[in-house]
């Protein structure tokens, strides 16, 4: 029975859509062999409290973009105190960094996942991925095995080297190989721009533009801007993590208490006296959190006395959820 609070473009989209663009086979696996002497780490996740728990199965990555360009985050990543950036694994691979800049949205983790033979995921669905939050996952095959298979319920695909493929991998599903091979993808986790809508069948475009959250760039911040901004508030606890169900930050819970102050790079939001998240300006005073998408945002807003107004925002596609807070200059 289908989802009744899933998106218009959620219930539209296929599972899988191969996307324009061929690249070359022999290419891909030639930055391959240079790169399998590159430390390959086990899978692992990433929840709101940080990093998880390692995959149990031969599942090895290289990240070619990660938080901070950390050479060994084998995680997708997700809020916290730093942007992506890239590794020193992707100097030795021009054609995939030739790729990688040709595509058009901000690229948040890369990762060369590689299934091993007899290894095999349990189902299920990544947290916050698709269009109404604002970013997608993409694939493209580097090599496979008759065995590798990616599986949405019943349907089988097996894709193939040097094609370019989105999944919609919020919804279950698993990989397995039961082959004697392994299984190499690039895997691009990307904010979604209009450019990047445009690579899609022109049937789910305007489900697409209906539905998604468009990333704005970063936009500098001024010192005179910052010093109207440090303020105090208190914040709902949820608000924070960003796999909340959405709009439990309205509803009543424990608060902390949340300052502002200047980064080494960027604002940054303290929780409890504690470096917690990294400020990303949209502009008007409007920031995300550092690693993650404009699923959520707080505004600094004009008020009295002198001290501005903090608005919490939440977005699922067009479903925008607000709170405004009152703050204490500091």
């Amino acid at each position: 029975m289908p989802d009744p609070t899933a998106s218009t473009t959620s219930l539209r989209l296929p599972d899988a859509v191969r996307l324009p663009g061929d690249f070359d086979p022999e290419r891909l696996a030639e930055d391959l062999r240079s790169l399998q002497q590159s430390n390959w780490r086990p899978q692992q996740l990433y929840t709101d409290s940080g990093l998880g728990s390692i995959a149990p199965f031969d599942w090895k990555v290289l990240p070619l973009r990660s938080v901070a360009g950390a050479p060994d985050r084998t995680d997708p990543g997700g809020a916290g105190l730093a942007e992506f950036a890239d590794t020193r694994h992707l100097a030795h691979a021009p054609y995939l960094a030739e790729i990688l800049r040709g595509i058009p949205a901000p690229l948040r983790s890369v990762r060369l996942m590689a299934l091993g033979p007899g290894a095999a995921t349990r189902v299920h669905a990544e947290t916050k991925y698709g269009f109404p939050w604002g970013t997608v996952r993409l694939h493209i095959p580097l090599t496979t095995s008759p065995g590798a298979e990616l599986l949405f319920g019943d349907d089988v695909y097996q894709w193939q080297p040097g094609t370019f493929w989105f999944g919609h991998f919020g919804r279950p599903h698993k990989v397995h190989n039961t082959g004697t091979g392994m299984r190499v993808h690039m895997v691009l986790d990307c904010l979604v721009t209009p450019e990047l809508v445009r690579l899609f069948p022109e049937d789910v475009v305007p489900a697409i533009d209906a539905e998604v959250i468009y990333a704005r760039p970063e936009v500098p911040v001024t010192d005179q801007e910052l010093a109207a901004w440090r303020c105090t508030f208190d914040l709902p606890e949820s608000f924070a993590n960003w796999e909340e169900p959405d709009g439990e930050f309205l509803t009543p819970q424990k608060q902390v208490t949340a300052s502002v102050e200047a980064g080494e790079e960027r604002p940054t939001l303290f929780l409890d006296g504690q470096p917690a998240l990294g400020l990303v300006h949209l502009g008007d005073g409007e920031f995300r959190f550092a690693g993650w998408t404009e699923e959520r945002t707080l505004q600094f807003v004009p008020a009295e006395a002198g001290r501005p107004d903090v608005v919490l925002r939440s977005r699922r596609g067009a479903v925008v959820r607000e709170l405004r807070l009152p703050a204490a200059a500091k």
